[in-house]
């Protein structure tokens, strides 16, 4: 989850504010926690507010599942417990970051909902745009 956040503010550095924010969920002993959901990143929205809301008030969430070592990666229930959440919080970006020992780190984007047939993932070339 450390290198995460660390590639993530690598890719966004140049950005200007407001920065992103990492909550990470740890359980007992510092490990990860249950649930399909291993971190967010947050920042406050200061574009254009929507109804009932003033400049500053919303706020920009991406949900992330960090995978490491010989981890599989999320099921197909598991996608649909992060379109559920993701839901829930305002139709959050939902991001999964992959590391492997020896290979760079992967990250996929998971897609709102495939058609049948079609990849769920799209890979993520430029890790800023998905953090704009």
């Amino acid at each position: 989850m450390t290198m995460t956040k660390v590639r993530i503010r690598q890719a966004v550095a140049k950005k200007r504010f407001p920065r992103w924010q990492f909550v990470t969920f740890l359980g007992k002993k510092g490990r990860e926690s249950r649930g399909v959901v291993d971190m967010i990143a947050v920042r406050k929205d200061h574009g254009k507010p929507r109804s009932g809301l003033e400049l500053g008030d919303d706020l920009k969430i991406i949900l992330i599942q960090v995978k490491g070592g010989s981890a599989a990666r999320p099921t197909a229930h598991d996608l649909e417990r992060l379109r559920e959440v993701a839901k829930i919080h305002g139709d959050c970006k939902i991001l999964l970051a992959e590391w492997k020992k020896g290979t760079e780190a992967k990250f996929s984007f998971l897609a709102p909902k495939a058609t049948v047939g079609e990849e769920e993932w799209t890979d993520v070339t430029d890790l800023s745009a998905i953090f704009c």
